[in-house]
């Protein structure tokens, strides 16, 4: 997939540095993008527009400038996080929501289905429902395999296909007996990962096995990026430790929110 650099810069601070406290010197992201063929005057211009959009916070120490997540970017990526490291939540049942003032690029952000008209349903998960909007709660359905016909899931299980192919050939050089690349391609490897996952997942309304059709690989696809994840974390860590940097000097290989994510990958 083409990268984006904004959409790249996202990735490096959610996977990267939100763990070990959220702050790269400008430097280290410009090295980590640059790892991935994202050339410095991209980044700049990226973290520029990110900062206008206060996605991120820029801070200046003597000659050296650092960049944080905004306090209103936050929320969003730890909503991201709980999808890409957490365990999985089934689905209790369905909402079905009447929100006749729901544009339609929210709707596809929330992941809901289009049962037609401003009537709109996903699968029940303790969800905020959006301003505006009657919520009605249903229990479980006779044919949930026809509600899957609300969702465009071929375009899905497209992104999926082509993640598996892309990423499948790294189970040769990174698997359970450990990782065979050098640290740098080691970190360069798990952020691609993330990242082409991250673009995937966050269109998946996550519908409950019942509900999908029978060739679904999305299930495959958490598979493989948990493998991966895995297996390139050592490698990635050590590299971390030695050469990205924050206000406090060298970042640390793991912390406690590092760790927390590694046992539902397994």
């Amino acid at each position: 997939m083409r990268l984006n650099a904004a959409a790249f810069i996202v990735t490096v601070y959610g996977d990267i540095a939100v763990p070990r406290g959220g702050v790269l010197w400008t430097g280290t992201l410009i090295e980590l993008c640059g790892s991935a063929g994202i050339n410095e005057s991209l980044v700049r211009t990226a973290v520029s527009r990110l900062v206008a959009a206060e996605r991120l916070a820029g801070e200046r120490i003597g000659r050296r400038s650092y960049y944080r997540l905004a306090e209103a970017a936050r929320a969003e990526f730890q909503q991201a996080a709980d999808l890409l490291y957490g365990p999985d939540q089934p689905g209790r049942g369905w909402q079905v929501l009447h929100a006749p003032d729901l544009s339609p690029d929210d709707a596809r952000r929330l992941r809901l289905g289009h049962m037609g008209g401003p009537v709109f349903i996903r699968p029940e998960r303790g969800q905020t429902p959006p301003p505006g909007a009657l919520v009605l709660h249903a229990g479980e359905v006779a044919d949930p395999a026809r509600l899957a016909g609300f969702w465009d899931l071929s375009a899905l299980q497209e992104g999926y296909a082509e993640f598996i192919a892309s990423f499948s050939p790294l189970l040769a050089v990174a698997d359970e007996g450990g990782c065979r690349l050098a640290d740098g391609d080691a970190l360069t490897a798990r952020l691609l990962l993330v990242h082409a996952y991250r673009h995937v997942l966050l269109r998946d309304p996550r519908l409950p096995q019942a509900a999908l059709p029978v060739d679904w690989n999305g299930g495959e696809a958490r598979d493989l990026f948990r493998r991966l994840y895995l297996a390139l974390t050592p490698a990635t860590e050590r590299h971390v430790a030695a050469h990205l940097e924050g206000t406090d000097g060298f970042l640390p290989a793991r912390t406690p929110e590092s760790l927390s994510r590694i046992p539902v990958v397994v």
